[in-house]
């Protein structure tokens, strides 16, 4: 059975994440999660547990047989993680603390084959380095951009690309759905992202 008869589950919300997965014209439908994050284990572990957690929830939903996609970003300041922020104030000191510092945006993936059981998992990792920012330059995003929904407190689209220096990794990591590892996940269940792309549907920018 292929991976449009069967149907594909984005399991989130993220508007990055499903710009990314539309760009290559796929067909899915998207089911959030709405599990609790943890913030235990290392960088890589807390992602793929994250990510792992956000699959189970939504393929054990589902009625139809699907492939599962999930992923969870994070960014973390030396041993500080920087999950989404509670207020604009909040904002305002994780993107005081970014200024001028390198630090590393970290993405679980999950996939599963609910018609199979076939799951697998991967985690890709980009070190971001900022640029020196004012505090009227921070006030000035924070009332742009509103980042109250994005891990660190900050996106690297639109305004956001005002505020990185330089990368040293996966842009798309970057945005929330690094491509080529998710695809490197997804073969490992089965599954190719250059034959399920559809010509007539792809994106571009």
């Amino acid at each position: 059975m292929s991976a449009r008869m069967r149907g594909i589950v984005l399991a989130s919300a993220s508007p990055r994440r499903r710009a990314l997965l539309a760009s290559l014209g796929l067909h899915f439908t998207i089911i959030p999660s709405s599990v609790e994050e943890t913030f235990e284990g290392d960088p890589a572990t807390m992602v793929v547990v994250n990510a792992r957690a956000k699959r189970d929830d939504v393929a054990g939903r589902l009625e139809s047989p699907a492939l599962v996609i999930a992923a969870d970003t994070l960014v973390f300041l030396g041993d500080h993680v920087l999950g989404k922020p509670a207020d604009s104030d909040e904002a305002r000191q994780m993107l005081e603390r970014l200024s001028g510092n390198t630090h590393q945006v970290v993405t679980g993936l999950a996939a599963v084959d609910t018609s199979t059981g076939r799951a697998a998992e991967g985690y890709e990792s980009t070190d971001v380095t900022f640029r020196e920012l004012s505090g009227r330059e921070i006030e000035r995003f924070i009332h742009t951009v509103n980042p109250i929904d994005r891990a660190g407190a900050y996106t690297v689209d639109g305004p956001g690309t005002l505020l990185v220096a330089r990368y040293d990794g996966c842009y798309q990591n970057v945005l929330g759905l690094p491509m080529v590892r998710l695809d490197e996940v997804l073969r490992r269940i089965g599954f190719n992202l250059f034959e399920m792309m559809d010509a007539s549907r792809c994106a571009f920018l």
